[in-house]
């Protein structure tokens, strides 16, 4: 059976309970070498830091060798070399894929070219579920649970696919969600359908200001992407839309924290950062214990092998 990850909508409620728990264990004790003698593939078709770096430093922390490129300028698809022939040809070198690429749908068609397990790491604005993984253990982290949080996204909702992946993946935990973005950037009707569907509550405003976000659990920020857009006439438009400032956050409840999947731009005022509500690099950080999780998961290394581990270095 491929145990590739290209998305967490289909993932049941004790799924991500248990890779939540994979997670705590490698936040416990990070330096293993559970993955001695495997190859983890990494494959940029897109400019990444956070993602790639987690990634590697993950597969490294557990013992594994990487290899892979950040460029696809430096690789055979310069020459016409399809992604059906690259996954292919990695596919004998590597036990497992980590994947970023432009187009959507990328990852869930190179997991059905290949037997070597594929995880997404973000295809288009589609899907990104290893940061939604992250997410969900920063969230659990710091409310102590998943259930009846209230969950503001502001910003870029249209094509930010970390905001469409923790959509989908919240269903299971009666999140009442409130998008706030401007009218070229709100969320994509699929995704309100699908709340809909799924029996999500959600609102939907442009307001952005201290009285709105009062409520909030869990405050999402997300930049808006320049490389999604076709017009760049739209993205000067629609830019700077929100930012957030420590005056901002006077009347935020006191367990409130702010996520940011990172890279910021101006979403974010630097005066927030020495804020107790801030908690994107914290965020960050937690991406090495949740792919550490979904390494060791789609590599069929259960949670009796990790929590019997003799391979561990302090």
């Amino acid at each position: 059976m491929n145990r590739s990850v290209i998305t967490l909508a289909n993932l049941s409620k004790e799924k991500i309970q248990y890779l939540i728990r994979l997670s705590e264990e490698f936040e416990r004790h990070t330096n293993r070498r559970l993955l001695e003698g495997k190859v983890v593939a990494t494959l940029f078709f897109e400019p990444s830091t956070r993602t790639r770096l987690s990634f590697e430093t993950a597969a490294n922390r557990l013992g594994a060798r990487i290899i892979g490129f950040t460029d696809p300028k430096v690789t055979s698809s310069t020459k016409g070399e399809t992604l059906h022939d690259t996954i292919k040809m990695v596919s004998n070198y590597a036990d497992v894929i980590v994947m970023r690429h432009f187009l959507e749908g990328a990852a869930q068609y190179a997991s059905e070219i290949t037997d070597v397990p594929i995880i997404n790491a973000g295809d288009g604005s589609n899907q990104h579920p290893s940061q939604t993984m992250l997410d969900l253990y920063s969230i659990y982290k710091t409310q102590g649970h998943l259930d009846n949080l209230h969950i503001y996204l502001v910003g870029d909702l249209k094509y930010g696919r970390t905001v469409h992946s923790l959509l989908m993946a919240m269903r299971h935990f009666n999140p009442t969600f409130h998008f706030i973005a401007p009218k070229e950037l709100e969320m994509p009707e699929e995704y309100k359908i699908y709340c809909e569907e799924q029996n999500i509550k959600y609102f939907e405003t442009r307001d952005f200001n201290e009285d709105v976000i009062a409520d909030a659990d869990i405050l999402y920020m997300t930049r808006v992407q320049r490389e999604r857009f076709t017009d760049l006439m739209e993205y000067e438009r629609v830019k700077d839309s929100y930012l957030l400032c420590n005056q901002m956050l006077r009347k935020a409840k006191s367990n409130m924290k702010i996520l940011h999947p990172l890279p910021r731009l101006n979403e974010i005022n630097i005066d927030v950062d020495s804020n107790p509500h801030a908690y994107y690099f914290e965020q960050a950080h937690n991406g090495l214990f949740a792919r550490q999780a979904l390494i060791c998961d789609v590599l069929n290394i259960g949670l009796d092998q990790i929590l019997n581990d003799n391979t561990i270095i302090d």
